[in-house]
């Protein structure tokens, strides 16, 4: 075997004497080594040898097999190492499906993912594979029963590849080196276009004065110089126009490559044939031009997709655990600890200056954090004992001591960014649309430069060739294709700023065309504390009434179920009373057996159906008066009634105000009394507020708003509001409200501030204005330098600058809604 041959798996030479070969497609491969091959035939054993057809690049470096490597696998089954990285998977079929956060090493194009993804996805117990190429991160769920991370992660290693925990600094270290590697490109184009054009001003110059002979020298000189620009600046354009047109697909890049090979393989053959015009300096300038509009535009974009990553960075690396507390912490010397051995329970010294590492609660000291990052308010929050802490705030003041209460994913702040991630991987219906308008586009231009060349080869033949590269390079879509993502993700970071957290791709759009929002009444516009103000028995004493509501509402996060437990425990009566068969109904109340007797808490309806008795005359007087009234009841008949208050938040009147100003209509959908609804809107000034609706009240009420054309925003915090949320076009929930209604909210206020709803109106408002401003440039730009190019009036350079700048441009329009207004 010669040594100058090349493996068909790595690319790298194969030794002299070496014999190792895998059939790939009915033919025989030749391998550098045994690890080569074992991946090889472990691929192809697989039903995966499409792989090899698909890619179009060769791997970063040798895969081998490491029997090491796969053995230290096991490693990552173990607890304490997952904690970071692996979590319960949300929405999962079964309690035991865990997903963990992957960055994988070694891709290099799309035909990589594939094969991941299709590997994984036959592994036993994977139950679901995503892998983003530009970010190279991988989601997989797996059910544990059936198998391992590590049985995983040596699945990826058998077919050449590396998978590691998802960490920040990783994900820094990629965005790194792109960025290096086009700065790199860009000085080797910018120094090869100096150099040719010294040779070729001077060939301008003289005219048709030089001699022949030096004027072919120039040409040679200008062809060295040029080969580096084209063969590792230009390159990414042509690798990626090449995948495209393997993948029978016509992408950005097909135009450009196409352009800037037709006018380098032009010069070429004029230098050997020592005929007709050569084009060196308008390749080489155009290349450096796209690559400076590229490389600002990919600058800008990393900006405004940073916000992510900052919530990544929210949490510190270590920490100060107090091991002896609650000794004086004078006494204690504090161990410094990574924050992933921190565990619930943990005491811990934060100093001021220092960032919180995990959620918990204040258990000596009084100071104030700074939360801005995590939910939009600017002013430092005061904190003393018993208050709680979120991981990520930074403490300003006086040193805190505080009791870890959740760690790693299980955090606020690893909630925040993982709704942020699933924004970010969802396409909104505009950029859809821009891409599928830029990809017809891409092949009308390509028609266009091959009938404009045509054209131009009978007018004037010698300027055929730059007129048909100008026409392609200078209305290649890119700024169209950049218009909206561009906008929305600078668009979701401002959002977040201002504490309005977007979760869902389609979110800012929909809430930018919203012209009626719903808002449901309890723990919205109201504070969602609910005070007892008075118990009403009917049977026997209040006290024993209040013990037998604490005892229905046990384990419930409701504000009226938190209202009823503290009356009971502030009346000395919270003892412990046996429920079965306890049953909630959304909306209504709840139900369950105590001492054998079925008994009922809730609306007074919902409790009437078990006994059919009216409500008494005083109560009603309550009801009518505007305060929830609660009801406790069972066959025998009403045992008690229960009056609760709750009132507003305080910056809801000025919400309310900002959102009516700017032509939203406002409703109240609410599960309490009609009266309680309608005093809460005759404080609020709003009209529409409904009362005793039930869930699938509110739903009915919405779709028939929809059907009359309106585009609805639902502004909810309960559970018994998620079927509401699901259906408006845009939902929103409170930061603060229930873990379900947030993961099916489009929208979290995170800050629990009413105040950021019409902010957050306003910016999507910008947004969408923005986007069309983009997208109006989009087509202007094309549509009036398609005309120019096409009559010749455009050189490739000039090209190339219209192009990098028409880019440039959609994306700084996007930067300006970071500023304040």
């Amino acid at each position: 075997m010669a040594a100058t041959e090349s493996c068909y798996h790595c690319g790298l030479p194969i030794p002299a004497g070496v014999d190792f070969t895998v059939e790939i497609g009915g033919q025989r491969r030749e391998m550098c080594c045994a690890g080569c091959q074992a991946v090889a035939q472990a691929i192809v054993d697989n039903g995966l040898a499409d792989y090899y057809r698909h890619r179009d690049a060769m791997p970063e470096s040798p895969r081998e097999a490491l029997p090491q490597v796969l053995a230290e696998f096991g490693l990552f089954d173990h607890p304490d190492v997952q904690k970071n990285f692996v979590r319960r998977a949300e929405g999962a079929a079964g309690e035991h499906e865990q997903e963990a956060a992957l960055i994988l090493e070694g891709i290099t194009c799309a035909a990589c993912v594939w094969l991941n993804e299709s590997h994984v996805r036959r592994q036993p117990g994977v139950t679901a594979v995503d892998i983003n190429y530009t970010t190279r991160r991988a989601r997989v769920r797996w059910d544990e029963r059936v198998t391992k991370l590590s049985a995983i992660l040596e699945a990826i290693a058998a077919i050449g590849y590396r998978a590691h925990p998802y960490d920040i600094g990783r994900a820094e270290e990629l965005a790194q080196k792109e960025r290096k590697a086009a700065l790199w490109r860009l000085f080797v184009a910018g120094f090869g276009m100096m150099q040719v054009m010294m040779y070729a001003v001077p060939v301008y110059l003289a005219d048709g004065d030089m001699t022949p002979d030096i004027e072919q020298l120039m040409r040679w000189a200008s062809l060295i110089l040029t080969l580096p620009v084209i063969l590792y600046s230009a390159a990414p354009f042509f690798v990626s126009a090449w995948r495209d047109l393997k993948l029978r697909r016509v992408g950005m890049d097909v135009p450009v490559a196409l352009g800037v090979g037709a006018a380098f393989a032009a010069s070429v053959w004029a230098t050997l044939s020592a005929a007709g015009e050569v084009y060196f300096d308008s390749v080489t300038m155009f290349v450096f031009f796209l690559l400076t509009g590229r490389y600002l535009e990919m600058m800008a974009r990393q900006k405004a997709a940073r916000s992510v990553e900052t919530l990544a960075r929210a949490i510190p690396a270590f920490a100060t655990r107090l091991p002896g507390w609650p000794l004086s912490t004078s006494d204690i010397a504090g161990e410094r600890v990574a924050v992933a051995e921190l565990h619930a329970g943990d005491a811990v010294q934060i100093k001021p200056g220092e960032t919180v590492p995990a959620d918990g609660v204040v258990l000596d000291g009084e100071s104030a954090v700074d939360e801005s990052l995590l939910t939009g308010e600017s002013l430092p929050v005061p904190k003393r004992a018993g208050d709680a802490l979120i991981g990520g705030s930074v403490n300003t003041a006086s040193p805190l001591v505080m009791r870890v209460e959740r760690v790693g994913e299980a955090t606020r702040v690893a909630a925040i960014q993982r709704l942020m991630e699933r924004a970010a991987a969802e396409k909104p219906r505009l950029v859809e649309m821009a891409d599928r308008v830029a990809g017809r586009f891409i092949v009308v231009l390509l028609l266009l430069a091959v009938g404009t060349a045509l054209a131009w080869w009978w007018i004037d033949a010698s300027r055929a060739l730059w007129v048909f590269v100008a026409v392609l390079v200078v209305s290649c879509p890119c700024a169209l294709s950049l218009a909206t993502p561009a906008a929305l993700t600078v668009a979701t970071g401002a959002l977040a700023a201002r504490g309005v957290l977007v979760t869902r791709g389609h979110a800012i759009e929909a809430l930018a065309r919203a012209d009626r929002f719903i808002f449901d009444k309890t723990g919205t516009l109201t504070a969602g504390r609910m005070a007892l103000v008075e118990a009403i028995p009917i049977q026997g004493d209040a006290g024993r009434a209040l013990a037998l509501a604490a005892a229905l509402e046990r384990g419930s996060e409701h504000p009226i179920a938190k209202a009823l437990a503290a009356g009971a425990a502030a009346a000395g009566t919270a003892a412990v009373i046996e429920v079965d068969g306890l049953r909630a109904t959304t909306g209504a109340g709840v139900e369950g057996t105590i001492a054998g007797d079925l008994w009922r808490l809730g609306n007074p309806e919902f409790v009437a159906g078990l006994h059919g008795r009216e409500v008494p005359v005083a109560v009603q007087a309550i009801v009518g008066a505007g305060d929830t009234v609660i009801a406790l009841g069972n066959a025998s008949g009403w045992q008690a009634f229960f009056r609760l208050s709750d009132g507003l938040r305080p910056e809801a009147s000025a919400m309310v105000a900002k959102l009516a100003a700017a032509g939203i209509r406002l409703s109240i959908f609410s599960g309490d009394a009609s009266a309680a609804a309608s005093r809460i809107g005759s404080l609020l000034g709003i009209a529409d507020a409904r009362g005793g609706l039930s869930p699938e009240d509110k739903h009915a009420a919405l779709k028939a708003l929809q059907d009359a054309g309106e585009t609805v925003a639902m502004v909810g915090d309960g559970v018994n509001d998620a079927p509401v949320l699901a259906q408006a076009q845009v939902s929103i929930a409170m930061g603060g409200g229930a873990d379900l209604a947030r993961a099916n909210a489009d929208i979290v206020l995170l800050g629990n501030d009413l105040q950021a709803l019409p902010q957050g109106l306003a910016l999507a408002r910008r947004s969408l204005r923005i986007v069309k401003q983009n997208l109006v440039w989009a087509f202007a730009y094309n549509f009036l330098a398609i005309p120019l190019a096409m009559a010749g009036w455009v050189t490739p350079w000039m090209a190339g600058i219209g192009m990098s700048a028409s880019s440039l441009l959609v994306v700084l329009n996007a930067l300006r809604l970071q500023r304040e207004q």
